[in-house]
């Protein structure tokens, strides 16, 4: 079965090859929508983007423009940083962009850094993204020669500088107040809030700061092109634009698909994925990497896979859409072992600066190997349930309730699978 085409706003490589170089990006209206920007008041801006309904697709699904009305235009300094870190299991998104199609991510950084009034932007990376860093740093010295970045851009009186910035390799440094301190070299760790990254003290050096993920940004150069109204005709009302999914576990075909939202996931398995591997029925989904609590499937013919992928439907399923990072796991699949091998990810990722978390990841990992070596002791389910659940809304950052996730929905949706390995008469 042929593929079903959809327009391609983020990876615009499979439309015009070669559109990473300058003199590429620049002949196919490259820049023009900045330039747009410039014209206008960084107000309408951030209304204009606002008015789209773009969601941040780090994760959270928050509306960008709001995140940026945010910030006091009275603060004299002001970034933003580009969350580039990408960690999550499962998800391998923003390297594509920032590979491929680089100066749409630039673009759309310095249209929300003149939204903001912004000094520098800021692109944090992964420390494993060392040939992207130094493919950006190529990038932006182009933006550099072709006068979108220094100082008077575009003889608009104002100056802004770009920067790409590794980090150490910390899942951790994912969650927007550890990396702005991992950012300005401290320990990666999250911050108590308030103040938050937009007020005067939250953000990075104290300033006010936005902090948007590379695919969100890669979004407001064709936003600023086409407008508002143009792009809440693509996906739904209540999720606009496309979405990257990144498609991986048991599936024929697994990779980067960008489609609109309201794309069911059936369609994104069954057709785009080419389907389950070896012809075997789908057991489980986990929609976010390991940070989103797992969905249940019985077989190939659940109707639930008819589900369209927004962020309001996935709520209806007990989930949460996240950064569409979907981990397929077929009927062979043991559920205790996925909780065990998730648990065990977020126990060496916790900073250990929050004592559930840190304690709480330790005694999760402690208690499901004894149930994975057969040495489970009675009640040792509801051990683990009930340390999960004493995790959850007590942490600084959300890796607490990431760790709970894996453990609480696994059980519920699949109590068959612990049964199995604690004997069936516990």
């Amino acid at each position: 079965m042929a593929e079903k085409q959809y327009p391609n706003i983020i990876y615009r490589e499979k439309d015009v090859p070669d559109i990473r170089r300058y003199e590429v990006y620049a002949a196919h209206d490259g820049y023009a929508a900045f330039k747009k920007a410039l014209g206008m008041e960084p107000k309408a801006v951030i209304e204009e983007v606002k008015a789209s309904n773009l969601r941040g697709r780090g994760g959270a699904g928050f509306s960008a423009g709001m995140k940026w009305s945010f910030i006091p235009q009275s603060e004299p300094v002001k970034y933003v940083v580009v969350n580039a870190d990408e960690s999550e299991t499962g998800t391998f998104k923003d390297r594509q962009i920032m590979e491929n199609n680089p100066h749409q991510l630039i673009e759309g950084a310095l249209i929300c850094a003149w939204a903001i009034q912004a000094k520098a932007v800021y692109i944090y990376l992964r420390g494993e993204y060392m040939d992207v860093a130094a493919q950006l740093d190529e990038r932006i010295a182009e933006a550099y020669a072709n006068g979108w970045l220094g100082k008077n851009i575009q003889g608009s009186g104002w100056s802004c500088d770009m920067f790409t910035h590794l980090g150490a390799g910390a899942y951790i440094c994912g969650e927007e107040s550890a990396l702005l301190e991992s950012l300005e070299g401290k320990l990666g760790q999250p911050r108590v809030r308030p103040p938050f990254p937009a007020q005067k003290g939250g953000g990075l050096y104290g300033e006010p700061t936005v902090v948007n993920n590379v695919e969100t940004l890669a979004n407001v150069p064709w936003i600023m092109r086409n407008g508002a109204a143009e792009y809440k005709k693509i996906g739904t009302e209540g999720s606009t634009g496309t979405k990257v999914f990144c498609l991986s576990g048991h599936v024929a075909k697994p990779g980067n698909y960008e489609l609109p939202f309201g794309v069911t996931i059936r369609e994104l398995i069954y057709e785009f994925g080419g389907g389950i591997s070896g012809g075997r029925q789908i057991k489980g989904l986990l929609p976010s990497g390991g940070s989103g609590p797992v969905i249940r499937f019985d077989g190939n013919d659940d109707p639930r896979l008819d589900t369209p992928m927004t962020y309001e439907d996935f709520q209806k399923l007990g989930s949460i859409l996240g950064s569409a990072s979907f981990i397929v796991m077929d009927e062979t699949v043991d559920m205790a072992w996925v909780a065990s091998r998730i648990t065990k990810f977020f126990k060496h990722e916790s900073c250990g600066k929050c004592t559930p978390c840190r304690e709480g990841t330790y005694w999760l990992d402690k208690t499901l190997d004894r149930i994975m070596d057969g040495t489970a002791r009675p009640g040792d389910v509801d051990l683990i349930n009930n340390v999960a659940r004493n995790m959850q809304g007590m942490t600084l950052c959300a890796l607490g309730d990431f760790a709970a996730n894996p453990i609480l929905h696994t059980i519920k949706n699949f109590p068959e699978d612990f049964k199995a390995r604690m004997g069936a008469g516990d």
